[in-house]
């Protein structure tokens, strides 16, 4: 199959990779997989034999009046431990290689489908400029959305940084979540050549 090229021009590409039925529980479970994956997990709170102290009994157990207790760190008690105390977590999910390049390839054909994927021959600024780079956005009509090179140089990166709801990434660093978020997707021919040889 054949996309346009902003200008007039076509690049073939793989049917498997632009061409594939869209499969939205599959995208459903990658995405969550990536957000997921990003999840620190790293809150932790001591229970009652973490916290220090209460190494003894506080007092006897019959004679005093006192209810019994065995120890002050005991979560009924201030500054004892905490009953159901939340230990780290890893909250990655298991996705296989290939249900994710599977995923990656839905995504990107649903976006051609639906021509939300711009391809141009190449993104390249002189200098780190937000208003050359907005001059190019507004000129391929648009507003907001993701722009994929094959290799993301300095002058990009800095001219889309301060760009609300634009991002910049490199072809080999694209993730799913990026490209279901994105209203249009910009992507180079050097970019769409790279993405193409990564996911047949």
């Amino acid at each position: 199959m054949e996309l346009a090229v902003n200008g007039g021009s076509q690049i073939e590409v793989s049917e498997a990779v632009f061409g594939r039925d869209f499969s939205e529980a599959l995208v459903h479970q990658v995405v969550v997989a990536y957000l997921a994956g990003g999840r620190s997990g790293t809150k932790a709170q001591k229970n009652r034999s973490a916290v220090s102290g209460g190494g003894r009994k506080p007092w006897r157990q019959k004679g005093t009046g006192n209810a019994r207790a065995g120890t002050i760190r005991s979560p009924l008690w201030r500054s004892g431990g905490v009953t159901f105390a939340a230990q780290p977590r890893d909250f990655t999910q298991k996705v296989n290689r290939k249900q994710y390049r599977a995923a990656m390839r839905s995504i990107l054909s649903e976006l051609a489908r639906q021509d939300r994927l711009v391809v141009v021959e190449s993104f390249e600024i002189e200098k780190p400029s937000t208003r050359e780079v907005l001059g190019k956005l507004n000129e391929l009509g648009v507003n907001r959305g993701l722009i994929i090179d094959a290799d993301v140089d300095s002058n990009l990166y800095l001219g889309t940084r301060n760009i609300p709801n634009v991002n910049t990434v490199a072809a080999d660093r694209l993730d799913p979540v990026s490209l279901v978020g994105a209203e249009k997707v910009v992507m180079t021919r050097a970019a769409v050549e790279k993405v193409q040889e990564w996911l047949s």
